[in-house]
């Protein structure tokens, strides 16, 4: 990956080969967008989203950059090591693999699962999931040119949060934020493997929200607002490039200032 500058005075990821999974809506799909700005070509994951996908790509490659799309199911194990070995065969080589990808328990079908069903969604998606892709990208990168993987989790996973949702999210982001830290000793120095821990982020959820909702994410964000997908996204573009070289191993808090 080059390092050079571009005028705007962020590293450039120019040739780049970068797999960005749930990247149909909200933050996957703005670091799609930030990462090809910058000059990447993106394989684009979704579950089942492919026309949201394919408009994506439409952007992607309207600036000049290569933008191919894959569907498979994140809970399923064959479809994992298929989604997997066809990314890697269709760009001949990853140098940035990122996973988004998670459940949506509180807007999507998924919220009206019982607190057991929505263990195991989580269980199989946001934790078996990213963990089998994260290794498996990264020993593939260490066996090749190196790489950089990077994981998506959640900035109250380690202090806590009341509910049944808060329960869930920080034992599924909880366990991916630990896995990255030993991912990162194990591939080290070839890959870099680092984790952004996101606060309150104005998704599909954070629009819909009541007002008590509202309240409480603006009293608890020194900021004073809500988090957008481009946030996650600028800072997603920067540690995948040649400007974080040094940085492995690392949970990094983009929640406003949120105290931990």
């Amino acid at each position: 990956m080059n390092p050079a500058e571009s005028p705007c005075g962020f590293a450039r990821l120019d040739g780049a080969r970068a797999v960005v999974t749930g990247a149909s809506t909200g933050i996957g799909r703005a670091i799609a967008i930030s990462l090809a700005k910058a000059g990447a070509d993106l394989l684009l994951h979704s579950r089942d989203s492919r026309e949201a996908l394919e408009e994506l790509a439409g952007l992607i490659r309207a600036d000049g950059c290569r933008a191919e799309v894959l569907q498979a199911d994140l809970s399923d194990d064959v479809s994992i090591d298929r989604f997997f070995d066809d990314a890697w065969r269709l760009f001949e080589g990853v140098d940035i693999w990122i996973n988004n990808a998670g459940v949506d328990l509180l807007t999507g079908t998924d919220s009206k699962l019982d607190y057991d069903e929505k263990l195991e969604r989580l269980w199989q998606v946001d934790v078996r999931g990213s963990i089998r892709l994260a290794r498996a990208a990264g020993l593939r990168m260490r066996d090749e040119a190196g790489g950089v993987v990077l994981n998506i989790g959640w900035d109250q996973a380690e202090r806590g949060m009341e509910g049944d949702s808060g329960e869930l999210f920080a034992a599924a982001k909880g366990a991916v934020m630990s896995f990255t830290r030993s991912l990162a000793v194990s591939l080290a120095p070839q890959v870099r493997v680092n984790c952004i821990a996101a606060g309150w982020i104005r998704t599909a959820w954070g629009e819909q929200a009541s007002e008590d909702w509202q309240e409480r994410v603006l009293r608890e964000t020194p900021l004073g607002r809500w988090g957008t997908p481009e946030d996650i996204a600028r800072l997603a573009r920067f540690l995948v490039s040649a400007e974080a070289d040094y940085l492995t191993g690392q949970v990094i808090y983009a929640n406003g200032g949120a105290v931990r």
